[in-house]
């Protein structure tokens, strides 16, 4: 196996699995606790416009999820991903320390490091911006 394609095989892996666990928390979101709640818990842990943060993180982990999963658009969904997981990092988990039964960062760093690495990087051969958009492929520093 040569190094692109054992390349290609990583981030398709990465891809899918992050892309996962975007999918489950948006959809979470949306229709498990509803975006009322959503936003009601987002205002409760001071996120600053509730009801838009909600809307915000929703959207883009229920659908920028899927896109990491297709490889579409992956540049675009992975930065607008990290920049949720930002936001998640800046307004409710960093003053928290690390863990997560604790309330800490480390589920949305490594989401988001992960994201900006995907948008770096791009979606490899395997993936619908190979064949819709070859240069998206290859990420944004190609």
């Amino acid at each position: 196996m040569n190094n692109a394609l054992l390349r290609d095989l990583v981030v398709l892996v990465a891809r899918i699995a992050v892309g996962v666990v975007f999918v489950a928390h948006g959809w979470q979101k949306i229709s498990t606790n509803g975006i009322d709640a959503t936003a009601g818990a987002f205002d409760m842990m001071g996120v600053p416009a509730p009801t838009l943060s909600a809307w915000f993180a929703a959207i883009v982990e229920l659908v920028g999820g899927a896109l990491l999963i297709a490889g579409l658009a992956l540049p675009v969904a992975a930065l607008l991903l990290f920049v949720d997981m930002l936001g998640a990092f800046a307004t409710v988990h960093m003053g928290s320390g690390v863990f997560v039964d604790q309330g800490g960062y480390e589920l949305v760093l490594a989401l988001g490091v992960v994201s900006l690495l995907l948008a770096a990087i791009g979606a490899g051969r395997f993936s619908l911006d190979r064949l819709v958009a070859p240069k998206l492929a290859d990420g944004i520093t190609a």
